[in-house]
């Protein structure tokens, strides 16, 4: 980790790249080749597909025409056709993934005070069936929805000192050491190891020798991206505000109150629109590059404490919104 400065000259090391601008993400590909030749579409499977992320994705990357999605969640949506299965259900979900070149695994229990046995159910069950669908079925590629609550402590630290962004603070990277928060986060780092050992991993060779060597070796997927979110509102919400204004209309606090300024104040923070998470699985989508690697999921804010450099240099994500940049929310 490094000082606030560090952060400061990441982003006037990239000013200059970034001022050039970014093709906007519903041109960033000419062709896609996966899953039958030039110009072909790439089917993509989201599980939790009916949550906050799931939706956002749907409707900033759904009527693209390189990608064919399949939303999967436990419930039928309402305005989109959904498989309906639960990730917990080994046989369901490699039958729903079956015939699919990407897998988006966005299904999780996203409760940070959440019990053992819920989170072992669909953190990491689920995430195992997931992952092990996606490579008994050949999926070439998994991006994970991983979570800033990998390093929660970090936060829970430095906090309420660390919303101020003329505060001091470190630049957590995704090289760190991860620091859970609790059971979901660890649930997710659990993912991001099973994510790694099924790329990554090969015969030992002291098997030939001795059985007791012998290693769970799997022969795909061949690509994985762990994209550590930090912050994403539903729609109505999208903006460094949202948090905020959501307890306002839930009757938890006042605008004008200390609680209001706070949860705006960390929001600002960790905010990652809707346009910006959609830009980065694009990139993750698009890359040919990547065997395993993390990536934070967040947008350019001032008072962020991630580091956003690895991203840009191997993914080319540029984020375009900056929670610094509102000083209210959206009349």
């Amino acid at each position: 980790m490094r000082p606030t400065s560090s952060l400061s000259n990441d982003r006037r090391a990239n000013e200059a790249s970034d001022a050039e601008g970014i093709d906007d993400i519903n041109s960033s590909t000419d062709s896609v080749t996966t899953g039958g030749g030039e110009g072909s579409f790439m089917r993509v499977l989201v599980t939790g597909a009916n949550g906050t992320v799931g939706t956002a994705l749907a409707g900033q990357l759904g009527d693209r025409e390189e990608y064919e999605f399949t939303y999967l969640d436990v419930e039928d949506h309402p305005d989109r056709e959904t498989v309906v299965a639960d990730v917990t259900d080994y046989e369901a979900i490699r039958e729903a993934i079956d015939g699919h070149d990407a897998v988006i695994h966005l299904a999780a229990s996203v409760d940070l005070s959440g019990d053992w046995g819920e989170i072992l159910e669909t953190n990491f069950i689920g995430a195992y069936n997931v992952f092990e669908a996606a490579a008994q079925t050949g999926v070439e590629r998994l991006l994970f929805a991983s979570s800033i609550h990998t390093v929660g402590m970090y936060e829970i630290e430095l906090a309420p000192e660390l919303y101020d962004p003329e505060s001091p603070r470190p630049v957590v990277r995704h090289t760190d050491p991860v620091r859970p928060d609790s059971f979901y986060g660890l649930s997710k780092v659990f993912g991001e190891g099973l994510g790694r050992l099924f790329v990554e991993s090969a015969t030992n060779p002291m098997s030939e020798v001795m059985p007791a060597f012998e290693t769970n070796t799997r022969e795909g997927p061949e690509r994985f991206y762990s994209l550590r979110i930090t912050s994403v509102r539903d729609a109505e919400y999208d903006h460094p505000y949202g948090l905020a204004e959501e307890g306002v209309e839930t009757g938890q606090w006042e605008r004008e109150s200390e609680e209001y300024r706070f949860m705006a104040d960390r929001l600002k923070c960790t905010w990652l629109s809707h346009r910006d998470l959609a830009q980065l699985v694009d990139r993750c989508l698009q890359d040919e590059t990547v065997e395993y690697d993390v990536f934070w999921a967040c947008s350019d804010n001032d008072g962020r404490w991630v580091d956003l450099e690895h991203g840009r240099s191997v993914l080319g994500y540029r984020p375009q919104d900056n929670g610094a940049e509102w000083d209210a929310p959206p009349e």
